[in-house]
């Protein structure tokens, strides 16, 4: 299995240019990729985050933890997103 710290750093390492262009030139598109980049990010963060997490349960157990254990954590955030305060009124 590749290292996933290896993944992470490549990863971050390939949009090096986007963010460049993003930034300094206002490229749409680059923003386009620099998005997508990190939310791969977090997608890659959350599994390494859940493989350490059932590694540390699994060594307290003596048993692997069930992979499906995890999926329902991950919905749960969803609904807590949602409920986020409306913008203030603006003052007159």
């Amino acid at each position: 299995m590749a290292n996933p710290f290896n993944k992470i750093k490549d990863l971050i390492h390939s949009l090096e240019d986007d963010f460049e262009k993003s930034y300094d030139k206002n490229n749409a598109a680059a923003g386009t990729r620099v998005r997508k980049g990190m939310q791969d990010l977090k997608n890659h963060a959350q599994a390494i985050r859940l493989e350490v997490q059932n590694m540390k349960n699994s060594s307290k157990d003596g048993a692997a933890a069930p992979a499906a254990k995890a999926a329902p954590a991950a919905k749960k955030a969803a609904p807590a997103a949602a409920k986020k305060a409306a913008p203030a009124a603006k003052k007159k």
